[in-house]
């Protein structure tokens, strides 16, 4: 038997994981509430700062390679600001941008969330701004994005698809790469944000509570999600239920719950999402079977809630959090 903590660091930075999808720019306006404007009984807010961060598929890219695996993100944005300045900070984190395409027929979608606060007072988020890319994405991007994903997953050791229903994650995109996976032998697993029924026989998702609710409705069992996984021709359904853990249903064996790791007050579940399936996608690339890569994947989700914004964990946090735990005592995964 071996400690899984120690086992991931050597297996992590083996793996190349392509990451395809709607990469957005998750942009932070920080400023100081200065007076009451004259105009209307609103505050007037200083600006200090706006950073930008990767969102959606490039947030699950970006925790990929901080977990010391090889991320190379497929995707499309805008040849604009945001866009460049999202896959200059792609660049900085560590992942593999060249299969990005930038076009100046598209807008990058891009979150801004306003936070706001006084002087010496913690900045509170009081609204978010979104700019969606209202174009249809033409048919040579189309088939350029295709391209690149069959470039890019040539030597990929597991794919994910992270549907945001901003239109890159197409039945096309998606088929090809459920054809490559087959081919590969590898693991594809899916994020879709209310769209899960169009991407089926996929190797696993990773929907939350209410995108299973939208599915089966309020209270659902294990049962019903079991008959889920299988309706939509997956091996493994890990469903994401907050402060109440990860409950996976698997096929031919008892269902598992997952209890919540860390504190039952999160400070921020941005992102969250993108976290859970990175880390999980990447130890199912790396051999582990579907309950471990779902434990470990709970840590990481523990960890990413606690910090402020669209975040990633990093190795030594996750081998942290795991030691605290444990370490999770099991048979090292074949490498």
């Amino acid at each position: 038997m071996s400690d899984l903590a120690q086992t991931i660091s050597e297996v992590f930075r083996q793996k190349k994981v392509v990451i395809v999808g709607d990469l957005v720019a998750d942009q932070y306006l920080s400023g100081t509430i200065d007076r009451v404007s004259r105009e209307a009984p609103v505050f007037i807010l200083r600006h200090d700062e706006t950073v930008t961060l990767p969102g959606a598929a490039a947030n699950a890219a970006a925790n990929v390679a901080s977990l010391g695996g090889r991320a190379v993100a497929v995707g499309l944005v805008g040849d604009d600001a945001n866009g460049r300045e999202l896959s200059s900070k792609l660049d900085e984190c560590g992942v593999e941008t060249g299969y990005v395409i930038a076009s100046r027929n598209v807008t990058t979608t891009t979150k801004v969330r306003i936070l706001a606060g006084q002087v010496h007072a913690v900045r509170q988020q009081v609204i978010r701004v979104d700019y969606e890319n209202s174009k249809p994405i033409a048919d040579d991007i189309r088939a350029a994005l295709i391209a690149n994903l069959r470039s890019a997953s040539e030597d990929a050791d597991a794919i994910i698809v992270s549907d945001y229903n901003y239109g890159v994650a197409d039945h096309a995109l998606f088929e090809t790469a459920l054809e490559i996976a087959r081919e590969r032998e590898i693991p594809i697993t899916v994020d879709s944000r209310f769209r899960l029924a169009e991407f089926q026989q996929a190797t696993s998702a990773t929907p939350n509570q209410e995108e299973v609710e939208q599915l089966l409705g309020k209270g659902f069992s294990a049962a019903d999600c079991d008959r889920l996984r299988e309706r939509f021709g997956l091996e493994a359904l890990l469903v994401t239920n907050g402060s109440k853990g990860m409950m996976l249903v698997e096929a031919g064996k008892p269902y598992l719950q997952i209890d919540a790791v860390g504190s039952p007050e999160a400070v921020d579940v941005t992102g969250a999402g993108d976290t859970v399936i990175a880390v999980y996608s990447l130890g199912l690339a790396s051999g582990l079977s579907f309950a471990d890569a779902a434990r470990i994947a709970n840590h990481a989700g523990g960890l990413v809630v606690m910090k402020k914004g669209t975040a990633t964990v990093s190795l030594d946090e996750l081998i942290a959090s795991m030691r605290a735990d444990g370490g999770f005592s099991m048979s090292k995964p074949a490498v």
